[in-house]
């Protein structure tokens, strides 16, 4: 049903322009007085793996976009990396609004922000949410290790299945950080590749008895 399946994916397509609409005109905490526009996030709703930083920065708040100042090159050299575009994944941030001096989200901000993160969820479903930092850990899986701990492998949390990495940033403040952000990416393709292999129709394969261990004893199951 190739027309069915193509109004399923406008209609989503639609649902996520509506939540960016509303992160537009938002006015649930006071960055809305200091932010220039709302920075809801870029990507397609039939996205597979999506990706959530911590807020915009000053240049994201300029265009509207996320990630695209320094740190969203990098990003973008990462995924590259692994045979990915920034256009085959959904990319957010925690918080939809640049917070002055691009400080720290403050809790009340982040709960303000909690549900249109949520819906954006909740519409593409993504097989994997890559948690770029420390604060998209803590919103989305609050009872995980410390990113230090559990960065590169899967965790499972509430019936969603996430990898924490390290802020691109990060990398550019601690260049040996790159080359762990540079492993903890060929893990996600990894994770990805695998859960593409788990979901085709299982046939009757001697040659899977050679195969590579499976990632899943990376996997944390929180929940």
């Amino acid at each position: 049903m190739p027309d069915q399946s193509i109004a399923i994916v406008d209609e989503r397509q639609a649902r996520l322009e509506g939540i960016a609409l509303r992160v537009g005109s938002c006015q649930l905490c006071a960055l809305h007085l200091t932010r220039t526009q709302g920075v809801p996030g870029t990507g397609p709703a039939s996205a597979r793996l999506m990706a959530v930083g911590e807020a915009p920065g000053e240049r994201e708040d300029r265009e509207g976009r996320p990630f695209v100042g320094a740190a969203g090159q990098l990003l973008t050299e990462l995924l590259e990396g692994i045979g990915l575009s920034r256009d085959d994944i959904f990319i957010t941030n925690v918080l939809k609004s640049r917070p002055p001096g691009n400080r720290d989200p403050l809790p009340e901000e982040v709960a303000a922000c909690a549900g249109y993160l949520d819906a954006q969820i909740e519409v593409i479903q993504p097989r994997v949410i890559l948690l770029l930092g420390r604060h998209a850990l803590q919103r989305l899986v609050p009872g995980a290790p410390g990113i230090s701990s559990c960065h590169g492998q899967l965790v499972k949390a509430d019936g969603r299945t996430y990898m924490p990495c390290y802020h691109p940033a990060a990398a550019l403040y601690n260049g040996s950080l790159k080359s762990v952000l540079q492993e903890d990416f060929r893990r996600l393709r990894q994770h990805l590749d695998q859960m593409e292999a788990d979901a085709e129709p299982k046939a009757a394969a001697p040659s899977s008895q050679g195969a590579e261990p499976s990632v899943g004893a990376e996997q944390l199951d929180l929940f």
